[in-house]
């Protein structure tokens, strides 16, 4: 069955050609939040990117483009540490460079996947596209590391309330 994104034909337009290559299926082999991928957090946040920059008035190929390349880069962030800065810092950069290599980015994308870690990171973005993207990044990172934890939680036993009989 075909998820919504995968229907929308103007996005499918966007990142096609993206989504067919080897390095952005290849992050389908990394778990991201603990209960998704890489490539699930990474269609996540391009899609919702994509559908809000179009509310504003946005430039929706970028932001659909930078959305799906913002976390490509292939190691387990838990384990990999960096003399030069933090995961928060280093992965976009790298990010960059695996992206230039599959296709050419504009300013504008380049900004949004440098700068999607602003809060974590200083710099923030230079243009409304830009804090779409990180603002979505963070949405999706909490609602993927969570939702499966709360419907956990939700189906226990003792936690559902019980209802008493006054006599």
């Amino acid at each position: 069955m075909a998820k919504k994104w995968q229907n929308d034909a103007e996005y499918m337009s966007y990142v096609d050609d993206l989504l067919e290559t080897q390095e952005v299926q290849r992050l389908g082999e990394f778990v991201q939040h603990y209960h998704s991928t890489r490539l699930e957090h990474s269609i996540n946040v391009s899609y919702t990117s994509f559908k809000l920059a179009k509310k504003v008035k946005g430039d929706v190929k970028a932001t659909a483009r930078a959305g799906l390349l913002h976390d490509l880069f292939f190691y387990d962030w838990r384990e990999t540490k960096f003399e030069e800065g933090s995961h928060a810092y280093m992965h976009p950069r790298i990010a960059v460079k695996n992206a230039e290599k599959i296709t050419d980015l504009s300013d504008l994308e380049r900004d949004i996947i440098i700068k999607h870690m602003w809060g974590a990171t200083i710099a923030p973005p230079k243009y409304k596209e830009g804090y779409i993207v990180t603002m979505v990044d963070k949405y999706w990172a909490i609602k993927e590391a969570v939702t499966p934890m709360r419907m956990k939680w939700k189906n226990r036993k003792w936690l559902k309330r019980k209802e008493y009989k006054l006599s």
